[in-house]
């Protein structure tokens, strides 16, 4: 008997970006719908089709990302049609790449420019085949969509297929991710709309196919929520929102939020709110009111954007600046993260510099991320229960990224990406 067992060595050969699409698989396919039948009927899933009698594949789908519920409700929208699925590779390393293969995902990194993928893309619908994207390509931070790039619009465009949307509702409110815990009796519904038929997109000019797609995959969850009454009433229903709330918006203080049980508060000026079971925040205590914001009773994402104005605020009086330390993990495959130990992640006009010392080497080095070059970037809240995150990636890696202090916030990281690549 061996005492001592050799270390295992990481893989970290880069994920095979060109490898041909996979279709899904027609044995395991039974047990996909099955489970995503159990699934969406334990949830009171309705979905709502519209101008899709008589459409065949091939054709494109995009669809609006609130949860991990979105991967169950698509298959049951397309049934009995097979499909190919655009995927994070972190969920090939979770799950097994053979297991998501099976299921006909094709692997790629968020907010890079990957042409392997676009070409993968061309070759599933020259097959034949259905292909799903979720364009936003993150879940929504408090219930709202993301802008969509640019890319999507171009990309309809040359594949001249047609395109159907699907926008989700009730996902992100039974388990947003700020807070996965699943909320009980919460209605899921979906509509799954023909958007453009392939003679629409051949005659449309790129900025309409743009627009009519960013409206079609427009959603305010919370305003929804109200329209449609629904209450919820779990006693720690608050709990988390203070990572995607991180501004007090009473006194301006930044990173003082808290959360706990059905309260939000600041511990800077001591405001306190109470999230309702209909989801808006009522004011019960306050000391200090300096900003110009409404405070007495919000709508979420009314104080989410209102974060977002800060940020570029500050950017434009050139005081914005990060400078951290943070822990490191890669991801060059399906396979295995590799710890990274130790680094420090920067964030200025011109982008963002991550400095570490690579698996093998003895040597720091600097890896530079251009604001040109990413329209957003990837944020979580709890990753993996290690702690909030950001993902910055090349085409052959992707480096998760966890704030080591308590001075930053991965959503203000985000607001700055999103403004400075449009701004500079």
């Amino acid at each position: 008997m061996k005492l001592f067992r050799k270390k295992r060595q990481p893989d970290l050969t880069p994920f095979d970006r060109k490898r041909k699409p996979p279709k899904q698989n027609l044995f395991f396919l039974p047990l996909i719908w099955l489970f995503c039948w159990v699934t969406g009927k334990s949830n009171h899933l309705k979905i709502q089709k519209h101008n899709m009698q008589g459409l065949k594949p091939p054709y494109l789908v995009l669809g609006s990302h609130h949860a991990f519920m979105d991967f169950y409700i698509t298959p049951l929208a397309l049934f009995p049609q097979r499909a190919n699925y655009i995927s994070e590779l972190d969920g090939f390393e979770y799950y097994g790449e053979w297991l998501y293969r099976q299921a006909g995902c094709l692997g790629t990194r968020k907010f890079v420019n990957d042409f392997a993928l676009i070409k993968n893309i061309q070759q599933s619908i020259k097959e034949g085949r259905i292909v799903v994207i979720y364009p936003e390509a993150r879940y929504a931070n408090v219930g709202t969509h993301s802008q969509l790039p640019t890319s999507v619009g171009k990309m309809v465009k040359m594949l001249k297929v047609p395109v159907v949307t699907l926008n989700m509702h009730g996902n992100y409110l039974q388990s947003p991710i700020w807070n996965l815990k699943k909320r009980k009796n919460i209605p899921l519904t979906t509509e799954m709309t023909q958007l453009f038929t392939a003679e629409e997109v051949a005659d449309l000019p790129v900025e309409t196919l743009q627009a009519k797609i960013q409206a079609a995959l427009s959603y305010d969850e919370y305003a929804w929520q109200k329209e449609q009454q629904i209450e919820i009433s779990e006693t720690w229903r608050a709990e988390g929102l203070h990572h995607a709330l991180y501004q007090c918006c009473a006194c301006g203080s930044e990173y003082q939020m808290t959360s706990a049980g059905s309260k939000l508060r600041c511990q800077n000026c001591e405001s306190q709110w109470e999230l309702s079971p209909l989801g808006e925040l009522i004011l019960e205590t306050t000391n200090k009111s300096s900003t110009d914001f409404a405070i007495s009773k919000i709508h979420i994402p009314d104080w989410y954007e209102w974060q977002r104005q800060q940020v570029i605020q500050e950017i434009q009086r050139g005081n914005y600046h990060l400078d951290i330390p943070v822990k490191i993990e890669a991801l060059p495959n399906a396979v295995n993260f590799i710890d990274l130990g130790t680094g420090r992640l920067q964030q200025q006009v011109q982008g963002c510099d991550l400095t570490f010392t690579d698996y093998g080497s003895q040597v720091e080095t600097t890896l530079n991320f251009p604001s040109a070059s990413m329209y957003s970037i990837h944020t979580e809240y709890n990753y993996r229960d290690k702690g909030p995150c950001v993902v910055l990636s090349t085409l052959d890696n992707s480096y998760f990224i966890f704030p080591q202090t308590t001075q930053a916030n991965v959503t203000k990281i985000q607001f700055a990406v999103e403004y400075l690549t449009e701004n500079h």
